[in-house]
């Protein structure tokens, strides 16, 4: 009695065992492929406890979170001749963990070397501009090159990245130089392109100015404003020439007799125009007649002289 007993407990204990070697669990980012006798089993095991059969099945588990893979620093040359070093990084997962586990060998392995093959081609295939400033296109092209023979591995590639593009120093140095150059330019455009609008503004208020000269007289009272906010200055004001024109138009407005008045000013004003003189021509001398003797001379006409008058400018 005792002896059965213990051998039923053995045969507990034995399938305890067997049952615990059976049981495994997975976790929620991983999947199980199980193979039985070598072979592998249709579909995968969900995250969670699951049975295998003991001594027949073996579980591989396949991680199927995004994988983040930096890809080495590649040297290259690009279409237009540059010698450039790039290095990228590759966004991947796992879609089908019994592909995962068959087709490939490794298949992290396999990724990082189709992203650097591909890496030195999209290098050669593009000029230095493309790689420094459309790098959309170029990341769209990597992903198509690196998930075209990934897809028959079960693993889909999300992303590539190019991080950082390393120049040769001559050709930084260059391009220091062009950079430097184009903003001389544009500084030099902006400066030509002001000047020239200030000087259209300036031709446009000098023909306003001239048409109304009043705008000129409240220029120079605005200026005298702005001149005479700063206290310690001396401020010398000179006779505005258009106060004096200003009277006299009021003045050849005010009745008839004005302009006549100042007319009679203006002749009396002007310095007087001697008269020419008349010169009346002498006889002729007989041949006897002594050279003392003073010719005869004809009395001199009466030149009627008047006052000359002579119009003020």
């Amino acid at each position: 009695m005792e002896g059965t007993v213990v051998a039923i407990v053995v045969v507990a204990v034995l399938a305890l065992l067997v049952l615990r070697s059976g049981m495994k669990v997975v976790n929620q980012v991983e999947r199980g492929v199980v193979f039985r006798f070598g072979r592998a089993r249709p579909g995968y095991r969900q995250p969670g406890v699951t049975f295998l059969i003991p001594f027949a099945d073996r579980m591989r588990k396949v991680n199927v979170q995004v994988v983040t893979m930096p890809v080495p620093t590649q040297e290259g040359i690009t279409k237009d001749n540059v010698s450039v070093k790039v290095d990228a990084v590759v966004y991947f997962r796992v879609t089908d963990p019994v592909r995962a586990s068959i087709e490939v060998q490794d298949y992290v392995f396999a990724v990082g070397q189709v992203a650097q093959s591909s890496l030195r081609s999209i290098i050669g295939k593009s000029d230095l501009d493309d790689l420094l400033t459309d790098r959309e296109r170029l990341h769209e092209g990597l992903a198509l090159m690196i998930d075209s023979p990934a897809a028959g591995w079960g693993v889909h590639i999300d992303r590539v990245e190019i991080k950082d593009v390393q120049l040769p120093e001559s050709l930084k140095r260059s391009m220091s130089r062009q950079a430097e150059a184009e903003r001389e330019r544009r500084a030099r455009v902006i400066t030509a392109d002001g000047e020239f609008q200030a000087a259209q503004q300036l031709a446009n208020a000098s023909r306003i100015m001239s048409d109304t000269p009043e705008a000129m007289q409240l220029r120079l009272l605005q200026t005298v404003v702005e001149v005479a906010a700063e206290k310690n200055s001396t401020l010398v004001m000179p006779f505005p020439v258009e106060l004096l024109r200003y009277f006299d138009r009021a003045a050849q407005h005010l009745g008839g007799g004005a302009p006549a008045a100042a007319g009679a000013a203006r002749e009396a004003a002007a310095p007087a125009v001697p008269a020419q003189e008349a010169v009346v021509p002498t006889a002729p001398r007989p041949a006897g007649e002594s050279r003392e003797a003073p010719a005869a001379t004809a009395p001199e006409p009466a030149v009627e002289q008047g006052p000359a008058s002579a119009e003020l400018p």
